[in-house]
């Protein structure tokens, strides 16, 4: 199937919104897609480094993007199946709520007023983010304390004003805030030194450290400000697609478990060692015919897209130029959080 990629800009992501199949109203998505034949998937406005950018050939990666193909791939057979479109944060929920798209895979904290006041619904975590404060170098600052009476930036319409607020006041440290909607504004403020200090999502920060013009003039300073569940995001009632995607969420994680990787998943698949991987790779029937899919759903997107680990190691891990350490985003039996459910 060709990939179908949408490059638009992002202050007419919505506006062309009107040119794009239209979804079905809650609860019947995941037969839309299947009837229209490809997913629509949140990009970012811009570049959101490790996790939606735009390469050199005007291609879209990263680590959200790779879940986005995923799950193209869970429900329609082909990674290319799957239109990506910029969205910025704060246009992700109109966005899903009007249709425009159909799910919001865009490291999206699962909060108590998204999950009961904007009707949707949140997967179980494939990402678990911790917030940070990065500082300019230059104010040799040791802990955030010593930023007192500074200029805070943070990306406009994330959960990461809402932290940083909180743990300012609640520490009586004084601030001026000051909020971009476009990561691009927001990296050309930092790297200008209009902002004392950057808060954010621990991956962004080391990204935007590495990929600024003297990495050294920025520190990261040690201190957790908030631990957030990242989610998958859809429609409340769109429970058939949700099912799906925790299950997918799942399967990746299954995978790295059990040792079962891009390139030798059809060695497992052609010698199963244990009924779970039967399950898994579609062997035994039943797995995809309980979610609408084929069973050999989750062997698609393995085959597609390689485990949790690989698309983590590629995507923002050891094998990209971010080189971010997993961390809490290991495994369960590696010192991790993370963990897949018990496929029955």
């Amino acid at each position: 199937m060709t990939s179908k990629i949408v490059t638009l800009a992002a202050g007419v992501a919505l506006a062309v919104s009107a040119a794009l199949p239209a979804t079905a109203q809650a609860g019947d998505t995941l037969s839309a897609i299947q009837e229209r034949g490809s997913l629509l998937c949140t990009g970012h406005n811009g570049s959101y480094l490790g996790f939606a950018e735009v390469d050199d050939q005007g291609k879209w990666q990263g680590f959200d993007i790779e879940f986005c193909r995923a799950l193209a791939t869970a429900i329609l057979g082909s990674p290319d199946a799957v239109q990506i479109v910029p969205i910025s944060w704060a246009q992700r929920f109109p966005a899903i709520q009007s249709g425009d798209i159909d799910v919001i895979i865009k490291v999206t904290g699962w909060t108590q007023s998204r999950d009961t006041e904007l009707g949707l619904q949140f997967s179980l975590p494939y990402f678990i983010g911790p917030f940070y404060v990065m500082a300019q170098s230059e104010l040799g600052a040791e802990s955030i304390a010593d930023l007192e009476g500074g200029v805070f930036c943070a990306n406009a319409g994330t959960t990461v004003e809402r932290v940083l607020a909180d743990y300012l006041e609640s520490n009586g440290i004084e601030y001026q805030p000051l909020s971009f909607e476009s990561g691009e504004e927001l990296r050309a403020a930092l790297y200008a030194g209009r902002c004392d200090a950057l808060a954010g999502f621990g991956p962004f920060l080391a990204a935007t450290r590495v990929n600024a013009p003297d990495p050294d003039s920025l520190t990261i300073i040690g201190e957790v400000i908030q631990l957030e569940p990242e989610g998958i995001v859809v429609r409340e009632g769109d429970d058939a697609l949700l099912d799906v995607v925790n299950w997918m969420v799942s399967a990746l994680l299954l995978a790295e478990q059990e040792g079962i990787t891009q390139a030798n998943v059809d060695e497992f698949r052609a010698s199963p060692p244990s009924p779970t991987i039967e399950r898994l790779l579609g062997v035994s029937p039943g797995v995809g015919e309980r979610l609408g899919l084929s069973d050999d759903w989750a062997y698609n997107v393995i085959s597609a897209v390689g485990n949790y680990g690989e698309i983590y190691d590629r995507t923002v891990g050891e094998g990209s130029r971010y080189k971010l350490p997993r961390g809490l985003n290991n495994l369960w039996n590696n010192g991790g959080l993370l963990y897949p459910l018990v496929l029955d």
